[in-house]
């Protein structure tokens, strides 16, 4: 998809338009969120047994954060009782930031913009949430909108910006509902969903969209940790600013991802995509536990080589002006793992673990989804021009770096 354009879908807050909410952490991305619903329950099921059902899933939802329960049979005619299940789980998140007033100059907490969550368990007094990082980044507080209109305090447990996933955590005292998950790696392109979030803000709460899955995609996005490629769902239900959060159902009643993006080019309709989740699960697991994503890391600064000068390429790194696949390292950092292996600046890392890598995108991606921390891996790197293989051993990777 060449030229094409992502946008968020978080709603910016009203009439305080002179601070766009989080312009900054994709870079030419728009992420919109949307429910969609499909595979329903049998038909004919009696309403004693379904009453039994539900409540079964809300108690394994509170003994395991993110369960992925198998797909009920499907059925459209059960779209309504589906929609109806999950609704109230679903809630408006609202980021709010110390803004200065344009005539005064003073310092004021501003809802700066809102999205959507999906409450998928209670423990106890606790209810925990997730959301979009993009709705809450950057937030000095996070609120939650509940289905009755009330707004509660919000505790961010954990963040990750790559797959653009957050958890809160609320005092659980007046929550009804909790979300189950299905399995996302089940769903086969036609079927029915529907996305249910905030569009435009809260004043449209709970708004449902109905449509189906298009196809199973991976693109690009910039984050504010850098490009990243996110596995999505694609579906043609209405996404909107303000639905970034939300829940995509089955038919069943089960969450299947949670929306995040959109492509926001001018004459483009029904183009929406959510994070399946089978990817949400071990991320939220994760972030519940850490309050982060344990990743690897290297400990350098990167570069794609195709991003250098043709004349660079041969007089710095000897290379021939033609080569233009493999990461130029243009620094490592003191007593990183990369600085312990004894990598150096304008070394370019061409392979992992007999892996090719031609660009930063490559060289993350397969670090942070084939690797471990604490494992050995083997970089082939091309140093003055000549190939030199280096051992390595990974470690976490750190806050500050």
């Amino acid at each position: 998809m060449n030229m094409t354009e992502y946008e968020y879908a978080s709603r910016p807050a009203k009439k305080r338009s002179f601070f766009p909410f989080l312009a900054a952490s994709i870079i030419g991305a728009v992420i919109g969120s949307g429910v969609t619903l499909y595979m329903a329950p049998t038909l004919g099921i009696q309403q004693h047994a379904e009453k039994k059902e539900t409540t079964s899933q809300q108690e394994a939802v509170k003994s395991s954060a993110l369960p992925l329960e198998p797909t009920a049979s499907t059925s459209n005619s059960n779209m309504v009782q589906a929609i109806e299940n999950v609704a109230d789980a679903v809630v408006g998140v609202i980021n709010i930031q110390q803004q200065a007033d344009i005539f005064s100059g003073a310092s004021a907490e501003q809802d700066t913009g809102t999205g959507s969550g999906v409450i998928f368990k209670k423990a106890g007094d606790v209810a925990y949430i997730v959301t979009n990082n993009h709705v809450v980044e950057g937030a000095n507080k996070v609120e939650v909108s509940l289905p009755s209109g009330e707004r509660v305090k919000a505790t961010i447990v954990g963040t990750d910006p790559l797959s653009d996933l957050a958890v809160l955590k609320i005092n659980g005292k007046n929550v009804k509902k909790v979300a189950s998950f299905g399995d996302s790696s089940t769903l086969r392109v036609g079927e029915q969903v529907a996305a249910i979030g905030n569009p435009l803000g809260l004043d449209l709460s709970r708004t449902v969209t109905e449509g189906i899955v298009s196809g199973k995609r991976t693109i690009s996005v910039s984050t504010s940790e850098g490009e990243w490629e996110l596995n999505v769902i694609q579906t043609d239900a209405a996404i909107n600013p303000g639905n970034s959060g939300g829940a995509l159902i089955n038919s069943a009643g089960q969450v299947v991802g949670i929306n995040s993006l959109k492509i926001a080019q001018e004459g483009i309709e029904g183009l929406g995509f959510a994070l399946p989740s089978q990817y949400v699960q071990p991320v939220i697991e994760q972030l519940m536990e850490y309050g982060k994503v344990k990743r690897p890391y290297l400990g350098v600064n990167l570069r794609d080589l195709s991003e250098i000068p043709a004349e660079t390429r041969f007089e710095q790194l000897g290379l021939p002006e033609n080569e233009t696949n493999g990461v130029v390292v243009t620094a490592v950092l003191p007593s990183s793992p990369a600085a312990e292996a004894g990598i150096q600046a304008k070394d370019v890392i061409v392979a992992i673990n007999g892996t090719k890598v031609n660009n930063v995108s490559e060289l993350r991606k397969y670090l942070y989804t084939k690797t471990k921390v604490g494992e050995k891996i083997q970089l082939q790197i091309l140093r003055d021009g000549k190939s030199k293989t280096i051992p390595l051993q990974l470690k976490e990777r750190q806050e500050q770096q």
